[in-house]
């Protein structure tokens, strides 16, 4: 993987490569499946937290609660509790009451004050979250940290994802390792799904929150599989300092370039996972007035069901992602723009060159596909990354609460 024109070696593993981070994954009986639905992370000390939230106003319980104790805990953490198949979100008072509940039981079996335990759930919104079924399930998650369970946890998370996204980089002495789930509901705002990150660098609180966002903003905020900004969005980065090496000003750059590449690693599997995706797609506008311009225009096409029913299909209809770019809202040039799916030139400079109509078809029956439009008003760029657009999507959805 190339990250800001670094090649950066991803490696086995997920969050609890960095050293000093145990995870574990039990089932908790919240999904009628039986299915794993209660992880638990722990940093073996108190580790540097900082993490971005949905700004979506219907914010979930576990979203309002991990908020307070970070900043009571002055960024501080021992470890995140998370489950899957109930979203506790706008589920009031009582759900509320779980969330804190979450983490008073989480704080007593690691031996840490309950601001140091953060939270996250995943599920179907509006349905009441049963504490007592994670009371049940906790002490055996605890018990499970003596294992090597990071792939369990990253299965503990899931919902409606077809697999486990897990990803690690070793750099300078120092690890960052990371899980997330994510596949429906998503045009993340500040954060994914869920998403955790856990780093054995010593990192200052500000530079970390500072590392997370650049990171996220490149990653977590350029993916999109269909518009939906979720009520428990959430990315949390937790750093240790086990391996001793202190992150600052002179390598920040190297931090910040693995970092950033855990994060597109778990990103992209969020999209390749997309509910009833064939085909991840990598959208780039070039030739943008503005970065803001370039970063709107190439989410409003990726995110455009024209554009991604006919990828999905294999048609090359460049009309429809020149469409997309007039209607944007930005700066927009038709006698200067041009598009092109995989290196095949569509439309150039207010002419279509259909003509190569059956190049580009014949790239579409593979399922990594580029597509780029420049929008010929100026120099600047974005990427974002989405997929396709099937019947399947509309079953899952149609039959998610069925």
């Amino acid at each position: 993987m190339t990250v800001g024109g670094t090649p950066v070696a991803i490696a086995g593993g997920g969050v609890t490569s960095p050293r000093g981070f145990r995870a574990a994954g039990v089932s908790a009986g919240i999904k009628a499946s039986g299915a794993l639905d209660l992880a638990l992370l722990v940093s073996d000390t108190p580790a540097a937290a900082a993490a971005v939230f949905t700004i979506n106003r219907a914010q979930a319980a576990p979203v309002i609660v991990s908020r307070e104790h970070l900043a009571r805990a002055h960024g501080q953490a021992r470890a995140v509790v998370v489950n899957s198949g109930c979203a506790n979100a706008c589920t009031g008072a009582q759900g509320m009451s779980v969330a804190r509940a979450m983490a008073d039981e989480a704080a007593q079996l690691v031996g840490c004050p309950a601001d140091q335990v953060l939270v996250a759930s995943t599920g179907v919104i509006g349905v009441a979250l049963s504490i007592d079924k994670i009371r049940g399930a906790l002490p055996s998650a605890f018990r499970a940290l003596a294992g090597d369970q990071g792939a369990a946890a990253a299965r503990a998370i899931m919902t409606t994802d077809p697999f486990p996204k897990e990803a690690a980089v070793r750099s300078g002495g120092f690890s960052v390792g990371g899980m997330a789930k994510g596949s429906g509901m998503i045009e993340p705002m500040l954060a994914t799904m869920l998403g955790f990150v856990t780093t054995d660098a010593v990192v200052e609180l500000v530079l970390l929150d500072r590392a997370l966002r650049e990171a996220v903003n490149d990653t977590f905020n350029a993916i999109t599989v269909d518009g939906e900004c979720s009520t428990n969005d959430t990315v949390m980065l937790l750093a240790n300092g086990a391996s001793g090496v202190r992150i600052d000003e002179r390598n920040y750059a190297e931090f910040a370039t693995a970092l950033r590449a855990v994060c597109l690693e778990l990103a992209l599997g969020i999209v390749r996972g997309g509910e009833g995706a064939t085909k991840l797609v990598t959208v780039t506008v070039t030739g943008a007035a503005t970065a803001e311009d370039a970063r709107r225009a190439a989410k409003a096409i990726a995110n455009s069901p024209l554009v991604k029913t006919a990828i999905h299909g294999g048609d090359p209809n460049w009309g429809r992602l020149i469409a997309v770019a007039g209607r944007a809202g930005v700066a927009f040039e038709l006698q200067r723009a041009a598009v092109t799916i995989g290196s095949t030139v569509l439309f150039k400079d207010g002419a279509p060159h259909d003509e190569n109509a059956p190049e580009a078809a014949e790239y579409l029956k593979g399922t990594d596909i580029s597509v780029g439009v420049d929008l010929g008003a100026g120099r600047a760029s974005s990427t974002v990354w989405t997929c396709d657009l099937s019947a399947d999507y509309v079953r899952i959805n149609a039959d998610y609460r069925t």
